[in-house]
């Protein structure tokens, strides 16, 4: 039987997606990371407001709701403390909420971990790791201060409120838009910022402030907190989060309980918290390094699509 335009097409990305996996294997093989599997039903769901899991509530053996993992971070930080070593995983991921050419409600994910290392020290395996997937394109650093200074002309740890929300409206059409100093900082990165990277090839973007340190540690960098995370982008698309990782078990929980006090205010639904995290940490995680990376846009990165139902078997309307 003769294949479809359509189907010949789908068997390509199938084999363009096969020989991406056997590049990452390669690379953490040489490396000697270890991989791991670990489960996607989960007992808790992440607590950070802006991210939503999926459910699933009934079921014969499910005596309280699971969810789906929005990644692979809890568990694989759980091996650490077990003393697993270095780890990596490929894994299915979950979250509710955007679908179009960028995002898809069921995604595939890399995710790897290295002790003795903090996010520079990352920054550039990552780095490494994306020469290895996408050869050609040279990498550019920069600071989440210096980025905006540079872009901007503006300091996102000295400006008012105030001041992010008035430069964000000289240039975008916002409406009656209101929110807190992250928001306004939200707004001017996705929308002003991160379109001037799109002509720079290979980006990190790193030690951002202290109130977005999300799982990360935070120090002073030129008299400011930062949290010391990082994100990478190819082309301008966003493939990455980093963290040197948070490793204070109170710490984490005090985050997790400022988590759900943030979704309280805005009408969301409270998360449990992740006891068995919780024990991880107070055994003792190594200190390290996590990022995790979205193969589904390394994907198109790799094959020149720019949509990501393009790159699926079957995206979320058609599963």
């Amino acid at each position: 039987m003769r294949l479809s335009e359509s189907d010949a097409a789908l068997t390509e990305v199938l084999r363009a997606r096969a020989g991406l996996y056997r590049q990452i294997r390669e690379f953490f093989e040489h490396r000697q990371v270890l991989e791991v599997e670990t489960p996607l039903l989960c007992s808790s769901g992440v607590t950070d407001p802006s991210i939503e899991p999926l459910m699933v509530e009934r079921g014969q053996s499910l005596s309280a709701p699971r969810y789906l993992q929005t990644s692979p971070e809890y568990a694989m930080k759980r091996l650490l403390a077990a003393g697993s070593g270095a780890i990596f995983q490929i894994a299915r991921a979950f979250r509710d909420g955007e679908a179009g050419s960028r995002h898809n409600p069921e995604f595939s994910m890399l995710e790897w971990y290295r002790p003795g290392m903090d996010h520079h020290q990352l920054m550039a395996e990552v780095e490494a790791f994306l020469h290895h997937c996408l050869p050609g394109r040279a990498a550019h650093y920069f600071s989440y201060r210096a980025l905006f200074l540079e872009t901007l002309s503006l300091d996102p740890f000295t400006a008012t409120d105030a001041e992010l929300e008035s430069r964000a409206r000289e240039t975008l059409d916002l409406g009656d838009l209101s929110g807190d100093r992250d928001m306004w900082l939200d707004v001017l990165m996705s929308h002003l910022v991160e379109p001037d990277l799109a002509d720079r090839g290979m980006c990190f973007v790193y030690d951002y402030p202290a109130s977005q340190a999300a799982l990360a540690r935070i120090g002073r960098v030129d008299s400011v907190n930062v949290g010391h995370r990082f994100e990478a982008y190819v082309d301008g698309v966003e493939l990455a989060n980093g963290y040197w990782e948070l490793t204070d078990p109170a710490e984490q929980r005090r985050r997790f309980q400022a988590d759900n006090a943030r979704r309280r205010g805005l009408g969301l639904t409270e998360r449990p918290l992740d006891e068995y995290l919780l024990q991880a940490l107070e055994r003792g995680m190594p200190a390290c390094a996590g990022v995790a990376l979205g193969l589904d846009r390394l994907l198109m990165l790799a094959t020149g699509i720019d949509d990501i139902r393009q790159v699926l078997c079957f995206d979320w309307q058609r599963s």
